[in-house]
C-alpha cells in the first residue's frame, strides 16, 4: 500500500492540503479561500477559528478526492503564513482577538516608539523594527482586550503564529510549540542563542510564559489526535523557509525566488548568521537534527502585480500570458525603464515614499516595449536584492531556483537569467512551499531516507541559461540604477 505525506499549506488568502508521494510529486490537492478582514485603513485581520476550520475542510476533502483514509498517510507537515499573531485562552482554547495578519500596519505606533532600539533588536533578531513582525501584534492584542496584560502574566493566555495554532488544535492542546523558522520571525527570538530572549520580551512587556516551546523544523510534534488516525505532525516551517527547503537549496549560496504578487528571495548562508547593513533580513531557515541553517531574505513589493496592473488597470493586455507574447515581439525596450514602486521600494532601499515611475518614453515607444519594460522592472528589482546578498554574504550566486505564478512567463525568466548572468532552474513541482514541509516531515518519519534520496527525485521542467553579453548587462543595469535614483528624488 503506497503511503503519502499530507502537507498543509495555510497561506494568507487560502489553505491547501496536498498529498505527496514517494517521488515528491503532488497526487491530489484541496483548497479553500480564507477571508481577510479590514476593520480600519491599513489593518488586516482574520478569524483564527476560520483558519482552523479551513484546515479541517481541506484535509477531509483531499482524502475524499483521493479516495483514501488515514491509513494511507505517513505523516503531516504544516507550513504557514509567517508573523501573523494569534492569542487564545489556555483553558477554553478559544481566540481572544482576531489574528493580526503579517500585512497589517495597525501596530505602527508601537514600533515607532521603539525606533531608538532598532540596532539592539537587529543584533539579536536579524530583523528591522517593523509592524510586519509578531511582537508588536501581541502587544496590541494584550492592550485591546479586557485585563489582557494581567491574564497573560497569570498564564491564562497563549500566543502562537499560525503553525502553533494549527498544531495546537490538531493535537487537541497537547503540543504547544513552534519551529525555529517561525520563531525567528516574531522579533522575540534571539537567532544567536536560538532561544526566546528575556530582554526582548521585557522591551515589548510580553510575559515569556505565553510563548510556545521552540523545536526543530523536522521533528515529531505529536499525534494529530483530532483526526483519530494516529498520524503525527513531523514537519513545521514558515512558508518562505519551507520553499527554500523544497527547492533543495541546502548548500551555502544556493537561492530561491518566489515570483508572486511580490517577490521573496532567500539565500542559504550556512550555519552562522550574517547581519545585513543594507536592508536584508537575517532569518533562521530551518533546523534538522542538531544543525541550524540561516538565510538572508529580501523582498520586492511589486512583482507579478505589475502584470495584473497592465491587464486590469491599463488594459494593455486581455490575459496575463499576453505580456510574454508581446515582450517577445519587440527586440528591446528602446531605452524605456519602468520602476514599479506603486507602494514604495523594498530591499535594499526600504523607501516607503517612492512611487512608480517611467523613463525614456518617446514618440516611437510602443505598447509592446512598455510591457517589456514592466517585466524587466521585476527582474531588475530582483537583481538589486541579489547584488546585496552576494556582497554581504561573500558567496557567489550559484543558481537561482524559482517558483510562483509569474514563472509561467518565459520571457521574464530568460531576462532574469540574462541580467543576473546566472542559471535559472524551474522545478517540475511548483508547489514548493508544501513540498518543503513534506520533505521535512518525511525525513523525520523515514518516508525519505536522507537528503540524497530527495536530491535524486527532485526534478526540473526548465532551465534558463544566460545569453547576454557582459557589456550589455552593465549598460542595461546602469540605466536601471539611474531610473531608481530619479524615482527616489521625486516625491509626491
Amino acid at each position: 500500500m503506497e503511503k503519502y505525506i499530507l502537507a498543509i499549506d495555510q497561506g494568507t488568502t487560502s489553505t491547501r492540503a496536498i498529498l505527496f508521494n514517494k517521488q515528491g510529486k503532488p497526487e491530489c490537492i484541496a483548497q479553500r479561500d480564507v477571508e481577510c478582514l479590514f476593520p480600519k485603513s491599513g489593518w488586516v485581520e482574520q478569524e483564527a477559528l476560520s483558519l482552523w476550520i479551513s484546515v479541517i475542510d481541506v484535509i477531509n476533502e483531499v482524502l475524499v478526492k483521493a479516495n483514501i483514509d488515514f491509513s494511507y498517510i505517513d505523516s503531516f507537515g504544516v507550513t504557514n503564513q509567517r508573523e501573523t499573531a494569534i492569542v487564545w485562552d489556555k483553558k477554553t482554547g478559544m481566540p481572544v482577538y482576531n489574528a493580526i495578519v503579517w500585512q497589517s500596519r495597525q501596530t505602527s505606533d508601537i514600533c515607532q516608539k521603539l525606533e531608538k532600539k532598532k540596532e539592539f533588536i537587529h543584533q539579536k533578531t536579524g530583523l528591522l523594527i517593523n509592524p510586519y513582525f509578531s511582537a508588536s501584534k501581541i502587544r496590541f492584542i494584550l492592550d485591546h482586550i479586557p485585563n489582557g496584560q494581567a491574564r497573560a502574566e497569570n498564564g491564562e493566555l497563549l500566543f502562537g503564529t499560525v503553525d502553533t495554532w494549527i498544531v495546537y488544535k490538531m493535537t487537541q492542546g497537547k503540543t504547544f510549540a513552534t519551529d525555529v523558522s517561525n520563531a525567528s520571525r516574531t522579533m522575540l527570538f534571539n537567532i544567536n542563542t536560538m532561544a526566546w530572549d528575556e530582554e526582548l520580551c521585557k522591551l515589548f512587556n510580553i510575559p515569556m510564559r505565553m510563548l510556545p516551546i521552540v523545536l526543530p523544523s523536522s521533528y515529531d510534534y505529536g499525534e494529530a489526535s483530532f483526526f483519530k488516525g494516529g498520524i503525527h505532525v513531523r514537519g513545521v516551517a514558515g512558508d518562505q523557509q519551507s520553499a527554500l527547503f523544497g527547492q533543495t537549496c541546502w548548500e551555502k549560496g544556493e537561492s530561491k525566488n518566489t515570483y508572486g504578487t511580490g517577490c521573496f528571495m532567500l539565500m542559504n548562508i550556512g550555519e552562522e548568521p550574517i547581519l545585513s547593513k543594507e536592508g536584508l533580513l537575517t532569518t533562521v531557515a530551518w533546523k534538522v537534527g542538531d544543525k541550524v541553517t540561516y538565510a538572508l531574505e529580501g523582498s520586492v513589493f511589486v512583482g507579478g502585480a505589475i502584470v495584473q496592473w497592465l491587464r486590469d488597470g491599463m488594459r494593455m493586455i486581455h490575459h496575463s500570458k499576453d505580456s510574454e507574447e508581446l515582450a517577445e515581439k519587440c527586440e528591446d525596450t528602446n531605452g524605456v525603464y519602468v520602476v514599479p514602486a506603486f507602494v514604495g521600494l523594498g530591499t535594499p532601499y526600504w523607501d516607503d515614499d517612492a512611487r512608480g515611475a517611467v523613463f525614456g518614453l518617446n514618440r516611437n515607444t510602443t505598447n509592446a516595449q512598455f510591457i517589456k519594460a514592466c517585466l524587466e522592472g521585476i527582474d531588475y528589482q530582483c537583481k538589486d536584492v541579489f547584488e546585496v546578498m552576494k556582497k554581504e554574504s561573500g558567496l557567489p550566486l550559484k543558481t537561482l531556483k524559482v517558483d510562483g505564478g509569474a514563472t509561467e512567463n518565459k520571457y521574464l525568466m530568460q531576462f532574469q537569467s540574462d541580467i543576473l548572468n546566472t542559471q535559472i532552474m524551474l522545478p517540475t513541482c511548483l508547489q514548493t512551499t508544501a513540498l518543503g514541509v513534506a520533505y521535512l516531515a518525511g525525513l523525520n518519519s523515514g518516508f525519505f531516507e536522507n537528503l540524497d534520496e530527495i536530491k535524486q527525485i527532485h526534478s526540473y521542467q526548465a532551465v534558463f541559461k544566460p545569453t547576454m553579453k557582459k557589456k550589455d548587462i552593465l549598460k542595461k543595469y546602469r540605466g536601471w540604477k539611474i531610473a531608481i535614483k530619479a524615482t527616489r528624488v521625486f516625491k509626491n
